[in-house]
């Protein structure tokens, strides 16, 4: 049965109307309803009402489903033109035309005809290469059982003896003895510088 609903002078031209009937004829109702919502064009909310329409005129005056209600066809006819004018170059007139057009949306119930999606879709087959082998997959799963360590669970190293005093007893003693070489490199420049002022003495005279 057919269902049909009607929308005059909708301030749109018609060549706009048509691009977006032209996709949405032999489709379902819900389908059209979708696509109408997600279309880059002005043009498809018009034509989305116009839809609407003649899906309640089935629903509430010819008890359809309204599941059942497929696209049978939308005509776009064109209506009255409003002529306005701009006045442009020497002051002469250049003409604007405001189209206007008719949209009729055919709705029919095909019963069974509108395939309906499972609620889980099949899952795609994966490739032979990227599948897990048996004992990829066992050693995943012993992996996932195993807890994860703690800082009480990691073996504690042993204790290492200490050193330190051992070592800082003869670098004690060392400081001493090197500070006697060092007194005792001084008090040699002091000889040497001694001799040779009274060698300079012994030439002056």
């Amino acid at each position: 049965m057919e269902v049909q609903a009607k929308a005059k002078w909708v301030r749109t031209s018609p060549r706009k109307v048509r691009l977006v009937a032209r996709t949405l004829r032999n489709l379902p109702v819900s389908e059209a309803l979708v696509a109408c919502s997600f279309m880059p064009k002005a043009a498809a909310r018009d034509v989305a009402k116009v839809i609407r329409s003649a899906q309640a005129n089935a629903e509430n005056n010819f008890n359809l489903v309204k599941d059942d209600l497929v696209i049978k066809d939308i005509r776009v006819e064109p209506g009255p033109m409003l002529k306005r004018g701009q006045p442009r170059a020497m002051g002469r007139l250049f003409s604007i035309f405001k189209r206007t057009s008719h949209i009729t949306a055919i709705v029919e119930d095909r019963p069974g005809a509108v395939k309906r999606r499972t609620a889980a879709l099949p899952r795609a087959p994966q490739p032979a290469a990227s599948r897990p082998t048996p004992a990829a997959a066992a050693a995943r799963a012993a992996a996932a059982l195993t807890p994860a360590t703690t800082e009480s669970d990691e073996p504690v190293a042993p204790a290492r003896p200490k050193k330190a005093k051992a070592q800082a007893a003869p670098s004690a003693s060392k400081a001493p003895a090197e500070g006697k070489k060092t007194e005792a490199k001084k008090t040699q420049a002091i000889k040497k510088d001694d001799g040779k002022k009274d060698t300079k003495e012994k030439k002056s005279k």
